[in-house]
């Protein structure tokens, strides 16, 4: 399995040719862009499957579960491969559905069902503005292709703004957060490994499709540039804060993409690509640390920081994969993230070197709560509770090794997703 899994992500980043790249149909096509996030759709919803062995154990409605994530891969598949904004928009909102079954059929508490009204008022918040924009796009110019994007001229702050909204609500971006961390507390471990490691990134893809179109609005753009770098910053604070561990995996995703924003608007090629680095190399590393903290889940009944101390005592054979975790979160060498960052550090710099300031901050509270993380979970007085130690399963380390794995291994080769 290993070796397959191997040979695949060696023919995938140094053999590409075959790979048809360019129109499929009037509706569908494929781009670099396109690419990078599909095989990342694959790899997670294959991740999914492997982590959630206990619903198959216990006869949980296996098989509808299976139904319903094959169906979540279609319509992200089908998101990623439309080329203009209509049958992108009918993807992007069908995407919700199956979400909302995950989490409403499969999660842990009473109060999923809360969380999922919540998400789903979130997002359909911002996806009335997006559909009149998409709209008025159409009417006053006929084109609604991505690759005809850069020819249109949007003369109205209030629809380029509306485009802008439903992504940055599904980004999520600081001020509209607030639905991602208890959508990811009551959701399964499935339900969060999804939600990290591929639906956060459909804002940021949609934000690069139609970044052309508000270039214009260049003194709005500043403004969500501070909004995404000190919303960052915040979250970082409250991150250290945190007693729920899905907690704060889930406000550090807040805070990667705060700074992804915040490049990807300086308008510039190191920005472009940083972002698009930095939301593969982010879905990769917390997809692997929500299934890491599900592993700890199943087996001490919980998901506290104060109650899951000294897990180096309990599981030490995952304290290695806790480790590579946590300072890949950190955007540590050789990982992905360290590409993104620094290509979003240049881009940000060279935009405006008052924000390295910023910067600096964002860079070094990542790596106080990614290390907090790490070191109050490993260490400490092991919970009355455990009283044996606990190896692991093959299973387990197979979903962890996967995902370090890919996180190293597209190093090698920017070139295949970026041309760099």
């Amino acid at each position: 399995m290993i070796l397959l899994l191997g040979m695949l992500v060696v023919v995938f980043v140094y053999n590409v040719s075959w790979l048809c790249t360019g129109y499929l149909s009037s509706v569908f096509g494929c781009d670099q862009i396109s690419y990078g996030l599909i095989l990342l759709s694959i790899w997670i919803v294959l991740m999914m499957v492997l982590a959630s062995e206990s619903i198959n154990r216990y006869y949980y409605f296996g098989s509808f579960y299976l139904i319903n994530l094959v169906m979540l891969l279609i319509l992200l598949v089908c998101t990623f491969i439309s080329v203009d904004l209509i049958s992108f928009y009918l993807f992007f909102e069908g995407s919700l559905i199956p979400t909302m079954i995950l989490i409403l059929g499969w999660g842990y508490q009473p109060e999923r069902l809360s969380s999922g009204i919540y998400m789903l008022f979130y997002t359909l918040f911002g996806s009335l503005p997006l559909l009149v924009s998409i709209i008025y796009i159409y009417e006053s110019s006929g084109l609604v292709e991505f690759i005809m994007l850069k020819y249109v001229y949007c003369n109205s702050f209030l629809m380029c703004m509306g485009l802008m909204l439903a992504f940055l609500i599904k980004l999520p971006i600081f001020f509209f957060h607030l639905w991602l961390p208890s959508a990811h507390v009551e959701a399964p471990v499935a339900g969060s490994m999804i939600l990290a490691g591929v639906l956060l990134k459909l804002g940021g893809y949609g934000l690069m499709r139609i970044v052309f179109l508000v270039m214009n609005y260049s003194f709005m753009m500043i403004i969500w540039v501070l909004v995404g770098l000190l919303g960052g910053w915040l979250m970082s604070l409250i991150c250290v804060r945190q007693v729920d561990l899905k907690s704060l995996v889930a406000y550090s995703s807040v805070v990667h993409m705060g700074l992804m924003l915040g490049g990807l608007l300086t308008f510039t090629s190191w920005g472009y690509k940083g972002a698009y680095l930095l939301m593969l190399g982010h879905g990769l590393c917390s997809s692997g640390l929500f299934s890491l903290v599900n592993m700890v889940y199943e087996r001490v009944g919980s998901r506290s920081i104060f109650l899951n101390k000294g897990m180096l005592g309990f599981m030490p054979s995952l304290s290695f994969w806790w480790f590579l975790m946590s300072v890949f979160n950190m955007a540590a060498p050789p990982s992905l993230n360290l590409v993104g960052e620094l290509s979003l550090f240049i881009s940000l710099v060279s935009w405006s070197w008052l924000i390295i300031i910023l910067l600096v901050m964002i860079s070094f509270m990542s790596a106080v709560y990614s290390l907090y993380m790490y070191s109050y979970v490993q260490y400490g007085k092991l919970y009355s509770g455990c009283f044996m130690i606990n190896i692991g399963m093959l299973r387990e380390f197979l979903v962890l090794f996967i995902h370090v794995y890919l996180l190293n291994i597209l190093v090698i080769k920017l070139s295949l997703f970026t041309g760099f």
